[in-house]
């Protein structure tokens, strides 16, 4: 499923009434639910992986440390997060360049598509944070732009 039909599908959960879609194309699945204070975001799980219940431990951890002040980048999508266009290239951006709007930061792969990943906001990029080759899921921060 390409980019374009995957947001025009979260803009079509987003201004109905619907609370959840779920689309299967393919071998591929994508759920998409519309979050609210009593629904957690879902991510997008191949069918053939099996899921593991986390355990007790893990809801009692830590809470994270505070983010950094600054504009986050976020995920438009599930895949995997590449710094760069190719595997032997220079990353898009480093942590002090600075950036205009509409300037590709990353590729995130998402069922075997290359998705340029656009600044949404001008600035100097303060943090990365993501690794390389990382799967990222939808709405997580990739950078801080300050």
């Amino acid at each position: 499923m390409d980019l374009r039909k995957l947001k025009t599908l979260i803009d079509l959960v987003a201004d109905s009434g619907i609370a959840e879609l779920e689309i299967t194309e393919g071998e591929g699945k994508v759920r998409i639910v519309k979050f609210s204070q009593s629904v957690q975001p879902v991510a997008y799980v191949p069918e053939a992986a099996p899921v593991a219940a986390a355990p007790a431990q893990a809801a009692a951890a830590p809470a994270a440390p505070a983010a950094p002040a600054g504009h986050a980048v976020k995920a438009p999508m599930v895949g995997t997060f590449y710094r760069a266009p190719n595997p032997g290239a220079s990353p898009f951006v480093e942590v002090g360049q600075a950036v205009k709007e509409g300037e590709p930061l990353c590729i995130i792969e998402a069922m075997k598509l290359l998705n340029e990943i656009e600044a949404d906001k001008s600035g100097v990029i303060k943090e990365i944070l993501v690794e390389n080759g990382e799967p990222v899921e939808y709405g997580q921060p990739l950078f801080v732009i300050g």
